[in-house]
């Protein structure tokens, strides 16, 4: 696989004990709080949905908000690709929307109207 990235040297739970993220009941919450801020969240996620892996908060979702979306999205053939496509589109539809001035006069027109 030349040329793939290894997201995990990458990932925020590879400099602490990662115990700490295969946790039950409401400790899973904080376990979830601390993927928020990692770099590599989308790719960890992805890596626990194409692999089926059962245990763990991986990519700030629980075991059973995995198997939730397994079951809702039984198709999907590559959550890599799926996610890494779908942050794609996002970063693409922000940078129209900012390289537009118009986008961002309606935004505020928006916002003005909202709070009025």
């Amino acid at each position: 696989m030349a040329g793939r990235w290894n997201w995990r040297v990458a990932a925020r739970c590879r400099t602490v004990d990662a115990e700490g993220l295969f946790v039950t009941g409401a400790r899973q919450r904080e376990a979830r709080q601390f993927c928020r801020t990692c770099p590599v969240r989308t790719e960890c996620l992805a890596h626990a949905l194409d692999q089926r892996i059962e245990f763990g908060v991986w990519g700030g979702m629980t075991e059973r908000e995995r198997r939730a979306l397994l079951r809702a999205r039984p198709g999907v053939r590559s959550w890599a690709d799926l996610l890494a496509d779908a942050r794609t589109a996002h970063y693409s539809s922000v940078a129209e929307e900012s390289a537009d001035p118009r986008a961002v006069d309606e935004r505020e027109f928006g916002q003005l109207e909202e709070s009025a």
